[in-house]
């Protein structure tokens, strides 16, 4: 049977400070599991029910795990519906040192939802945008909801938080901002450069916008008054590197 202090501990980690003091997050779920497992991200601890140990074993080798059931996994997990295992990850170290030349680079302002944040990563991971830059009042991505949305991509996509002006400024590469007044997306290719992409609610705040050498736009065909964030970074990745 878990011990309470090791649920409290679990469930502290829900918080940034905690995450931030304990230099590890939680993981949940068998597909987001076996990802980070592959891409030999390090497990703190693991906490699995039988079923997914013995499918798993070859993946564990000098794992801690610790077998629990169905109702001790619901006691610790962050998810609606529990599945099989919950993982203490370490924190992935990332490259502090970034560099933008010959390839694409995704800025994001403001983007405060986990969903969203998580989405982009994924999104990013799959058509090969292998870094993004944060404002620091984005969401953190090893919030419960942003590491579940990304599906592993965290282990693969270089996420850097920074203050956006400040990193623009040392760039010697284009910079596009995607905004309602830009050129249709359709119409432009990126071999290299940084992307910007603004919350939904408010867009990209207007001194950053100003730093663009140029500014994109998604088409509006419907009546919806703005589209997704991460809907938008998917659609723009697709037109403009493909």
């Amino acid at each position: 049977m878990l011990a309470k202090s090791k649920v409290k501990y679990i469930q502290s980690l829900g918080h940034k400070k905690f995450r931030d003091e304990e230099y590890a997050f939680v993981a949940e779920g068998p597909k987001l599991l076996r990802e980070l497992l592959l891409e030999k991200v390090e497990m703190k601890e693991l906490f699995a029910t039988r079923e997914w140990i013995d499918e798993n074993k070859k993946l564990l080798n000098n794992i801690l795990v610790t077998e629990i059931t169905q109702q001790e996994l619901e006691r610790i997990s962050f998810l609606t519906t529990p599945n099989k295992v919950l993982a203490i990850v370490k924190k992935i170290d990332e490259e502090t040192k970034i560099d933008c030349k010959d390839k694409i680079t995704l800025m994001l302002d403001t983007i405060q939802d986990p969903g969203n944040m998580g989405t982009i990563i994924r999104t990013a991971d799959w058509f090969g945008v292998l870094q993004i830059i944060c404002s620091h009042d984005c969401a953190d991505i090893y919030n419960p909801k942003v590491v579940q949305a990304s599906m592993g991509s965290i282990a693969r996509v270089n996420v850097y938080y920074s203050e956006p002006k400040e990193f623009l400024r040392q760039q010697q590469v284009r910079i596009y901002a995607a905004a309602l007044e830009g050129k249709d997306v359709r119409q432009t290719k990126i071999p290299e450069g940084i992307i910007i992409i603004g919350s939904e609610s408010r867009g990209i705040h207007p001194e950053i916008l100003a730093m663009a050498n140029a500014k994109i736009n998604i088409r509006r065909i419907g009546k919806a008054e703005s589209l997704n964030a991460a809907v938008a970074t998917g659609i723009i990745l697709s037109h403009c590197l493909l």
